[in-house]
């Protein structure tokens, strides 16, 4: 009992062997002859106690090996029955002769397990609403025999054209880039025209190339603009004579005139027309002669004579939105839109009464009167941008976006459109006008301060 009680004294006091067997006091116990016990102990020095002795880091190697050994032989009786975390069976998962994963490595396997779980939940929730939307799309399709265009109908169900009100130009983009929308989310796909195939060699618009930059803008101004050639020029003019003009500001009259592309790429104009009347955005084409343009501030159309250097014609078109209206989606006050294909003249604008859908109207060129006018179903602010070619409105899906597409096309033989998945490069993400020239072929743009020039490809029948 006495040696019991003195053992507990030396724990307490810190004099029991320390637990890498570094002995910190040595005791001894001896009879003194007179039946009577006695113990006596030795304490190491300070600085000896510090040091340890020689072969004592091996020592504590192998113990600690041991003891690894030992938790590995009582972890391996312990998961015996094959199971892990929460009694689920991963016989499968581990490799043959290799030790299980620590209980940390099996939970975190848990909450992956967990997060695949709701990531599968989360995508059928977006299928489901997927399908109720195409249910509720087919749903409102025009019953047959209504005699209009499909999707018209509910378009002009919608409520009530918006009011005009001036807008900055700064404030039109930015409004732009927050709510562009894909054309395909808003609007149906409707009976698919037939293809056509005329004497002048037209067809369908089959494929769009890689842009090639033919010049570029060095100030701010030409941010946003427009360039033209002549496709049926007038003497002393060429086909190779081309045209620009940078619409940033509020009192646009610049019109450059280069003698080639050429010119065009160096940046020294031939000449510099001031016109009469500033000009509004990014619509104006030039053809025979002259340059077709809407003046600012107002729905007129205008011909500007450019070997007379003065407006030769002047028209209200009637009812079409202005400054703001009606823009594409980029915004730009692009109201109205000038066109030049196989077959002539064309302008492309909104109405009130169309409810925000593009209206399409063919024009004489000498007088500027309209000769026919197709209303379509697609909405023109859904839309970053159009052109036409031989009789067919094509319509550019995003002007910001780096692989945008031709998404719908309307034919005004046929007065159908249809739905289109040809792909088209904004290389400089931000599209601000495309026109088609049919003399060249070739679709010319401007991107965010470049003049780029597209090869196109028809299909013929």
């Amino acid at each position: 009992m006495p040696g019991a009680w003195l053992s507990l004294l030396l724990l307490a006091g810190g004099l029991a062997p320390s637990a890498r067997g570094d002995p910190l006091a040595l005791l001894r116990r001896h009879n003194d002859g007179s039946g009577r016990c006695t113990y006596s102990f030795t304490v190491a020095s300070p600085g000896e106690a510090s040091c340890p002795e020689a072969g004592g880091v091996a020592q504590l190697r192998e113990e600690l090996a041991a003891l690894t050994a030992r938790l590995s032989r009582l972890e391996g009786a312990g998961g015996a029955g094959g199971s892990g975390p929460r009694g689920a069976d991963l016989s499968g998962v581990w490799p043959r002769g290799t030790q299980r994963a620590a209980p940390g490595g099996c939970e975190e396997l848990r909450r992956d397990k967990e997060r695949l779980e709701e990531e599968k939940g989360r995508l059928e929730r977006e299928k489901e609403e997927l399908a109720q939307e195409i249910a509720r799309l087919r749903a409102a399709r025009c019953p047959s025999g209504t005699g209009g265009v499909p999707g018209r109908d509910s378009m002009r169900s919608a409520s009530k054209a918006p009011r005009w009100e001036p807008e900055s130009l700064s404030y039109q983009e930015l409004k732009s880039e927050r709510t562009e929308l894909p054309a395909s989310r808003l609007l149906e796909e409707t009976a698919l025209g037939r293809p056509r195939a005329e004497d002048s060699g037209c067809g369908e618009l089959a494929w769009v190339g890689e842009p090639v930059v033919l010049g570029r803008a060095d100030t701010i101004a030409g941010k946003y603009g427009v360039w033209m050639k002549d496709p049926e020029p007038v003497a002393p003019f060429t086909r190779e004579t081309t045209w620009r003009v940078d619409t940033v500001g509020t009192e646009v009259r610049q019109l450059f005139q280069y003698e080639a592309a050429e010119q065009l790429a160096r940046g020294y104009p031939a000449k510099v027309h001031v016109l009469p009347r500033p000009l509004e955005s990014t619509g104006a084409v030039v053809y025979r002669g002259g340059l077709f343009f809407q003046p600012r501030r107002s729905r007129a159309l205008a011909r500007y004579d450019l070997r007379a250097e003065a407006i030769s014609a002047e028209r209200e078109l009637p009812g079409a939105g202005y400054h703001g209206q009606y823009p594409y989606s980029w915004g730009g006050y692009t109201d109205i839109d000038l066109a030049v294909d196989e077959t002539g003249l064309w302008v492309v604008y909104s109405t009130e009464k169309a409810r925000g859908a593009i209206v399409l109207s063919k024009l004489d060129p000498e007088t500027l009167e309209i000769r026919r006018t197709w209303e379509t179903n697609i909405r023109k602010q859904s839309v970053a941008n159009s052109f036409i070619i031989c009789g067919t409105l094509y319509t550019v899906s995003s002007y910001s976006a780096p692989n945008a597409t031709i998404n719908f096309a309307y034919d005004t033989a046929t007065s159908t459109s249809r739905s289109l998945s040809i792909p088209f490069e904004n290389r400089f993400q931000y599209l601000s006008m495309v026109d088609y020239n049919p003399a060249e072929r070739r679709l010319f743009a401007w991107d965010s301060y470049n003049m780029v020039a597209y090869p196109v490809r028809l299909a013929h029948a």
